[in-house]
């Protein structure tokens, strides 16, 4: 385990909410749009029936990261001072799009931290080296087309997993669920009590 203690940093926040949002509930598999203008899509949930492209003919289906919906355009911060590891575009259907993950030491550890569903002119300034701040915008949601096909928002996810590329697994099957809780923790962790 890699001993971060979470509660001894000081973390801003990735995304501004507002005190008014919906926790989504997507074990039914139901995607249908929120009454509210954020909402959000909880960690270690199995989603049957959402991830029906070819890149999850696995069956992969308990997200190991937390989704953060907004509207295209909504600022993504930096939620620690780091380093740009990857930045690049995961083109699948259903994929991530545009991704950003940011490389952070914390308490001696490793820790990276992917931010994904992005807007593409956003990302442009997020080179692998650059260094960022805490609470510096990184980039913004983007728009379906470039997101992966999937409402706007972002997919925020910890992993003591060191990526080879500007790709995580977000979402994993029953059988990986037990080491994927231990490489990808909670992003609650960081992100605080949102639910």
């Amino acid at each position: 385990m890699a001993g971060i203690d979470f509660q001894k940093e000081n973390w801003h926040p990735t995304v501004d909410l507002p005190e008014m949002y919906e926790v989504r509930d997507f074990t039914g598999g139901d995607n249908s749009e929120s009454e509210y203008e954020f909402d959000i899509g909880r960690y270690n949930e199995i989603r049957p029936g959402m991830y029906d492209t070819d890149l999850f003919a696995d069956n992969r289906c308990i997200h190991v990261g937390l989704d953060i919906g907004g509207p295209v355009g909504t600022p993504v911060k930096s939620v620690a001072d780091g380093v740009v590891a990857f930045s690049g575009y995961n083109a699948a259907d259903g994929d991530y799009g545009h991704t950003v993950i940011i490389h952070h030491e914390v308490q001696g550890h490793n820790l990276w931290i992917l931010y994904g569903h992005l807007d593409a002119a956003s990302t442009e300034n997020c080179v692998p080296g650059k260094q960022v701040k805490g609470g510096e915008t990184i980039a913004w949601f983007g728009a379906e087309h470039e997101n992966g096909g999937w409402p706007p928002h972002l997919h925020f996810q910890l992993s003591y997993r060191e990526p080879i590329t500007h790709d995580l697994p977000g979402v994993v099957t029953p059988s990986e669920l037990e080491k994927a809780l231990i490489d990808f923790p909670d992003p609650r962790l960081v992100l605080g009590p949102l639910y």
